[in-house]
């Protein structure tokens, strides 16, 4: 069960977000094996002020379409499984929401099993 955030400047329309959602949730589906209706994430905007990022670190142009998609999700998936997953994301946003790939940040963020409860304080983990 991952729970996804993306961050991006504000600025962007309702349709582009739900877009990119949607791109961002089918390739979790389909690159890191998650059920399709395994849907958690958060999307939010930030002003300049408030979203600071390099716009040159490791030689990449980054433009005011940056944004990070940061994933909590079980430990477990091997090295090339998360490379794959990263190209895809970065493939998908670009070609079906026009986003630089230079502007996708992606970080997994893997937890134990027993660090989820999914609602009224039960963790079906930890027995």
């Amino acid at each position: 069960m991952p729970l996804t955030r993306i961050t991006t400047l504000k600025g962007r329309f309702s349709e582009e977000k739900a877009l990119i959602v949607e791109v961002v949730l089918q390739t979790i589906v389909d690159k890191l094996h998650v059920p399709q209706n395994d849907r958690f994430l958060i999307i939010e905007e930030l002003d300049h002020e408030n979203f600071n990022f390099d716009r040159n670190f490791l030689d990449m142009d980054r433009s005011d379409g940056f944004l990070i998609v940061q994933i909590t999700l079980n430990a477990g998936r091997s090295a090339e499984v998360k490379k794959e997953f990263y190209e895809a994301l970065a493939q998908q946003l670009h070609q079906q929401c026009d986003i630089r790939m230079e502007d996708v940040f992606i970080n997994l963020v893997e937890v134990n099993k027993e660090n989820w409860s999914y609602g009224n304080g039960f963790a079906p983990f930890i027995v």
